[in-house]
Order: C-alpha cells, then structure tokens, then sequence
C-alpha cells in the first residue's frame, strides 16, 4: 500500500517535471506564470480561473499559472492560515492569538451576516494582508525557483546536443 502511494506521488510529480519543462515559451514567462499560479492559488477567494485570467492579462505562460494554482489551491492555505494570522496581526499590531481564536468562534458559528459586522471586519483585514504577504513571498520563491531550474535543464539539454 505504501509503495503504490510512494509511486503514485512519483508518477504525479513526473508529470508535473514533464507539463512544466515542456512547455515551448521562455523560461521567464514560464516562470512568472507559476509564480502567479502559486500566489492565486494561496489567497483564498481565487484559484485556477484567476490564474489563467491574470496570465493571459500579464501575457505569462497561462499554462504554468494553472499548473502552479493547481497545486497550491486550497490545501496549502489552510497551511498557512496561522502564519498568515500572525504575519497580518503582527503588521497591525493586534495580538495574533486574540484573532486566532475570533476566527475559530467565526468559523464554529458561521452566518454571513456575521462577515460584515466591524468586530469582524477587524479580525478579517489581519487574515487578508497575511494571505497577501505570504502568497507573494512564495510567489517570488516558485518564479525563482522554476527559473533556476527551467534554466538548468535548458542548458543542460543544449550541451548534450552539442
């Protein structure tokens, strides 16, 4: 059972090596495209529709934008809802604990009429500029890291040829 989940993973991952170092467009734009991938995929409210739109506005590879939200959507933000916590409410100078557990209660008892009362809105502005914080910042690291890489392999690639 551990072994088919291990090749599974394996599987899944060459596929992904494969997808994004395929792509016939040029290592920044592919670059930028899973950087912005991964930045949309994070914030919460967006995910793969907002990573191809962006792409085709920024003329990004729109292909390595959705591969890079596929990837990060959804379960990486509830990775990252504590830190994103911490990061807002340490920039807005409020106790990051107080708004943790305001999210818990919000969340336990959620009415969406709750969303807009002001008590809220200030446990909700902490939560959004640490999303935005952290999905920039691994943002950044996804477009370095693939354009070092895409780079490497290219090169790679070209001095067998020769």
């Amino acid at each position: 059972m551990k072994k088919r989940i291990k090749n599974s993973i394996l599987r899944f991952l060459k596929l992904i090596y494969l997808k994004l170092f395929r792509i016939n467009d040029t290592p920044q734009k592919i670059a930028l495209g899973a950087g912005l991938g991964v930045c949309l995929g994070i914030l919460p409210g967006t995910g793969p529709i907002a990573a191809i739109f962006m792409a085709f506005i920024l003329r990004v590879n729109r292909a390595a934008a959705l591969l890079g939200s596929l990837l990060t959507n959804t379960w990486l933000s509830f990775v990252t809802f504590v830190l994103s916590i911490k990061i807002g409410s340490s920039i807005m100078g409020i106790s990051w604990q107080d708004v943790y557990s305001a999210w818990l209660q919000i969340i336990k008892n959620f009415k969406v009429t709750t969303l807009f009362k002001t008590a809220t809105i200030e446990i909700l502005l902490p939560l959004i500029i640490g999303y935005f914080i952290v999905s920039v910042f691994l943002g950044i690291i996804a477009y370095l890291t693939t354009l070092i890489i895409i780079t490497k392999v290219r090169r790679s690639k070209k001095l067998k040829h020769v």
